[in-house]
């Protein structure tokens, strides 16, 4: 990808600027926003989409009612979803350097998923 790409709707914000020098990752909620190195930006979509993928897989083991909680990790951050299969928010802890925190209520997860999935496939 050559040009910068933001995307964003309510209670979220994702971007991505190959230019820049340090941060070219951005990660945000509503009333927040993290940059993030293109190592923790990469982290960050694949550990997202494992976490949906294992949702998904869920969803066909528990009942209705039934809530859970997953997280995934990498050296560099962690992720954690809780709630049910179909609706669960996302939070986020950076390990290293910055210990930053960030979470996405479960009526933004859908909309964010959707936008990383843009940045996976660039």
């Amino acid at each position: 990808m050559s040009d910068s790409l933001l995307k964003k709707g309510i209670g979220w914000r994702i971007g991505w600027n190959p230019k820049a020098v340090t941060y070219q990752g951005l990660i945000g909620g509503k009333d927040w926003a993290l940059e993030l190195t293109g190592a923790e930006f990469k982290d960050f979509c694949r550990l997202f989409k494992q976490l949906t993928e294992t949702m998904e897989i869920m969803s066909k083991e528990l009942m209705e009612a039934e809530r859970i909680a997953c997280e995934a990790e990498s050296e560099l951050l962690w992720l954690g979803v809780e709630g049910y299969p179909h609706a669960y928010s996302l939070r986020l802890i950076l390990n290293q350097g910055r210990c930053c925190e960030g979470n996405w209520t479960e009526e933004t997860v859908e909309e964010l998923y959707q936008a990383v999935t843009i940045f996976t496939i660039l």
